[in-house]
């Protein structure tokens, strides 16, 4: 039997991230795993060849090339495109089972893993962009019937803002909803960047490609980030 969902992780010289994403996703007999490296990284073989359920895939660099490279293989119903550094919440599988037929795909409550206060202002502010936008990020787990996604034409293979891409036809395709459990991301990035700093970055960088900023600008920009 085909499994319910198939979870694509694209990673790149993030080993630990990865190895806390497996421990904490034991195996499940609906969910297939399909991890993309997009380096060479030995220590992802070592790390998928301990679960017989995950999948270890090669592909060029680049989010978005490497999620259609783990789309192109997948056989779930459901598509789940995962970061690394997520974290899945209990109860997952059967909320994805339970969507609404006529959905096409949705997203996961934005959560952090990280007591701060930062954290809670930041949780807020997501949920409001959310709401209003209809604009969630990568980071909330972007999961897509794979027939729709087929129709979609899959991820734009571009250097940033495949995700926002993405989701803007995902919405405008068709009903979309957000399951209420929160996925938790690690805040590891906010706390070296800053809470604010980052936050403003990134706010900066969406606005700049929405006014039409061509997304090699903005990836040239983004990796001279301290």
């Amino acid at each position: 039997m085909a499994p319910l969902v198939s979870v694509v992780v694209p990673v790149l010289n993030d080993a630990p991230a990865l190895a806390r994403l497996l421990r904490h996703s034991p195996p499940h007999p609906r969910v297939e795993m399909l991890v993309v490296d997009g380096g060479d990284n030995h220590q992802l073989d070592a790390l998928t060849n301990r679960r017989p359920d995950v999948r270890l895939l090669k592909s060029r660099p680049g989010r978005g090339r490497q999620m259609n490279a783990g789309a192109a293989v997948a056989v779930g119903s459901w598509l789940l495109f995962l970061h690394a550094d997520s974290a899945l919440p209990a109860g997952w599988v059967d909320a994805l089972a339970d969507v609404a037929p006529d959905a096409g795909g949705g997203w996961f409550r934005f959560a952090l893993d990280d007591g701060a206060w930062q954290a809670r202002w930041l949780e807020r502010a997501v949920a409001w962009r959310v709401r209003l936008l209809q604009l969630p990020y990568g980071d909330q787990g972007y999961f897509v019937r794979r027939e729709r996604f087929a129709a979609l034409g899959g991820f734009d293979e571009i250097p940033l803002m495949e995700d926002v891409a993405f989701v803007r036809r995902l919405v405008r395709s068709g009903p979309v909803v957000e399951l209420p459990l929160p996925l938790l991301t690690s805040s590891r990035r906010w706390r070296a960047d800053g809470w604010l700093q980052r936050s403003a970055r990134n706010f900066l960088l969406v606005s700049l490609y929405f006014a039409g900023v061509s997304p090699a600008r903005l990836a040239q920009w983004y990796d001279r980030r301290p």
